[in-house]
């Protein structure tokens, strides 16, 4: 059976009292009405790490991830931060290939190809992401772009590691604009990547592989998004930044 996941990637947000505080009242507000069902993943930025970490290793429902990794294994990389080194910490998982890491840091599928090895090879789970911008869904390529980006990106990690992945898709068009995907546009794609993990994986490998949305979901719309066959879940961005907001998504389902 597929995991429930709703994931908060906080992006470039909080400082370290204002990020202890919002995970204490995350825990505060799961404590008082909790979907247990949900696996939670918070996704501070790498100074919180090590107290996210701490804050949350009485709760087994959450888990924490790092919003990157380096393709690198270790050297004289400055400002680069290692799957080892995040794992050392505790995390359990990695953000790779998010949309803002494509655009503004000019991360190829290759580049997330090494980076999804360094991360499976140091025993953490990818939150590996996939979406195409408003250009490319216009142009009628929005699924030639996923499969690529799946195909050229992640595809070449094992049939046991898949085990490991989880699969967000994130329209570009829909982050930080206000647009979302409808639920139908939702399900359509996720559809879509389940068929091409079923391709290359097999049937039984896809229909246990956990599909996110990570386009502007909200506490209004996390409902009828989740409600699709093929959502397993969200990657929340703005809303994971509020205690109140991100329950709701959790308790969406």
């Amino acid at each position: 059976m597929r995991k429930k996941i709703v994931a908060g990637n906080w992006k470039m947000n909080k400082t370290l009292p204002e990020g202890k505080q919002l995970i204490k009242s995350i825990i505060d507000e799961l404590n008082h009405r909790n979907n247990k069902e949900v696996k939670i993943v918070l996704a501070p930025s790498f100074v919180h790490l090590q107290n996210a970490v701490e804050l949350v290793s009485e709760f087994n429902q959450i888990s924490v991830a790092a919003q990157n990794c380096s393709d690198k294994s270790s050297g004289a990389y400055t400002g680069e931060v290692s799957a080892e080194i995040i794992n050392s910490v505790g995390c359990e998982y990695v953000i790779i290939g998010h949309s803002e890491r494509r655009l503004y840091y000019l991360e190829t599928n290759n580049i997330l190809s090494e980076k999804v090895n360094q991360a499976l090879n140091n025993q953490l789970h990818v939150i590996f992401c996939c979406g195409e911008s408003i250009e490319e869904r216009n142009d009628q390529k929005h699924f030639e772009i996923i499969k690529s980006q799946l195909t050229e990106g992640l595809f070449q990690i094992s049939d046991n590691q898949i085990d490991k992945i989880v699969i967000a898709y994130e329209p570009v068009w829909a982050i930080g604009t206000g647009l979302t995907a409808s639920p139908e546009q939702a399900q359509e794609m996720h559809q879509f990547i389940r068929m091409v993990v079923s391709e290359k994986f097999g049937e039984h490998k896809a229909n246990n592989i956990s599909i996110l949305y990570g386009g502007s979901c909200s506490s209004s719309n996390a409902k009828s998004i989740f409600n699709q066959k093929d959502v397993d879940g969200g990657l929340i961005g703005g809303a994971s930044l509020k205690s109140v907001d991100f329950v709701d998504i959790i308790n969406s389902f």
